[in-house]
């Protein structure tokens, strides 16, 4: 007789780390553009928007070795092969030091002529460069924190990454008013504190990581056996890329129907801008439910493949299924209640705060259908499975989403382009559903029990 607990259970306790890592990463943003919208103004806040996109775009590469190394470690750790999981680490970020250090290279060099080439507004076009530049050039220490947080979950383990984001965040929302004011004679960096702030954050948890994992013996700890397997595996690689080159492709798709979006969304002004950067922090708090039950579906999935349970991946996404129901569903619900107090700690100015209120409201409802959407895809990259769940990505974003906004955003205004992410949510869920219970289930799960 089993004494595992139940699925829903042994969910749950995997999430709550997770979704609260996955809030306290965001929490440093946000709070940050808070401070620039209440200490500075909207415009500081509209600089920092305009670099949403880009800094999505620039980290979809890495996001998906993330996504590739997580599968292979997960089923590494549940076939308990401890070094094959230091080898997929090692040679994870050895390749994403190498492209980091490229996008550092450009962004001192291209962060202005980048920002003129998405018809940022002048009024706020040397700040959002000094902002980008920065965050651009430290883009190292990004790509290895988030690296190491996703790979750290891939052997279990939620709490690490946990504690590692508590200390980021409480450093920045140290150093981020410190430099907005200048307080201890630190000198007045404007909106350009918000970069350094994160920079700082990242580097003191990194050298926290590196002394605590080694004292824990934990299986990523920086030690002789793991910085020998930083280096450049073919073999290894190959099966990293082969899993995260389509996430990546997929993400890519997705910042660069963002910077088409955002392009339009600049033709509106300013404010529009601004009330664009707000609806998007509250859209990645309500999405971290959906993206985090995915990540668990996903790992789960892997290590019972990894241990030849791969006839436990049905449960597993019925229980993902559910726990985005109430999970997700919740957050929504909870935030068409308080939208306007939301809202109104982002913005100040009443037109703006109007703007963006009705914005949300378009768009919140849809967060549910997306993490519906993610959990069959999900589920299907824990086997191998990742071309055709990037394609149907792909095709909803490219072939539904940016038309509709193009489109909408000429028939009704700046409401046509929220309007066209429940439209795409919707199709995506279709899609990714019909595929998975028609196609995939019939033929994968088969070949893995």
């Amino acid at each position: 007789m089993s004494t595992s607990p139940p699925l829903w259970k042994a969910f749950l306790v995997f999430l709550a780390p997770m979704m609260l890592s996955n809030i306290l990463q965001s929490l440093f943003g946000t709070i940050n553009n808070i401070y620039l919208g209440q200490m500075i103004g909207v415009d500081a806040l509209a600089a920092v928007s305009v670099f949403f996109p880009v800094m999505f775009f620039f980290i979809a590469f890495v996001m998906g070795l993330s996504s590739g190394a997580t599968v292979l470690i997960g089923q590494a750790w549940g076939a308990g092969e401890p070094d094959k999981v230091r080898a997929v680490a090692g040679a994870t970020l050895t390749i994403a030091l190498l492209c980091a250090a490229t996008i550092a290279a450009f962004g001192g060099l291209f962060s202005r002529p980048l920002l003129i080439a998405l018809a940022t507004p002048t009024d706020i076009l040397e700040e959002a460069s000094a902002y980008a530049r920065i965050m651009m050039i430290t883009m190292p220490l990004t790509f290895v924190f988030i690296l190491l947080t996703a790979m750290m979950r891939g052997v279990g383990d939620t709490m690490t990454p946990l504690v590692a984001l508590a200390i980021s965040a409480v450093v920045g929302l140290a150093v981020t008013p410190a430099l907005i004011r200048g307080w201890l004679g630190l000198p007045r960096l404007g909106v350009a504190s918000a970069a350094w702030a994160s920079a700082a954050s990242s580097l003191l948890t990194l050298l926290w990581l590196a002394v605590h994992l080694r004292r824990r013996h934990h299986p990523l700890a920086f030690d002789a056996a793991f910085l020998r397997t930083m280096r450049l595996d073919g073999v290894l690689l190959r099966k990293i890329l082969r899993l995260g080159i389509p996430a990546a492709i997929g993400m890519v798709v997705m910042s660069l129907a963002e910077l088409v979006l955002l392009g339009l969304v600049n033709g509106f002004g300013s404010s529009a801008t601004a009330a664009y950067g707000a609806v998007n922090q509250v859209m990645s708090y309500v999405q971290f439910p959906a993206m985090s039950i995915a990540i668990s579906v996903s790992i789960f999935g892997a290590q019972a493949i990894g241990r030849g349970n791969a006839d436990r991946l049905g449960s597993i996404v019925r229980t993902g299924l559910l726990m985005n129901l109430v999970l997700t569903g919740g957050l929504v619900a909870l935030a068409y209640l308080f939208s306007r107090a939301i809202m109104s700690f982002f913005i100040i100015d009443a037109a703006v705060l109007d703007l963006a209120q009705r914005l949300l409201h378009i768009v919140l409802w849809s967060s549910v259908l997306f993490g519906m959407a993610t959990v069959f895809s999900g589920a299907m990259r824990a086997s191998g499975t990742v071309l055709m769940p990037l394609l149907i990505s792909i095709f909803a974003i490219a072939a539904i989403e940016v038309p509709a906004a193009m489109i909408l955003s000429r028939a009704i205004g700046i409401e046509g382009v929220w309007a066209a992410y429940p439209i795409t949510f919707g199709a995506m869920f279709i899609l990714q559903m019909s595929y998975y219970m028609l196609v995939w289930r019939k033929r994968a799960v088969r070949r893995l029990i």
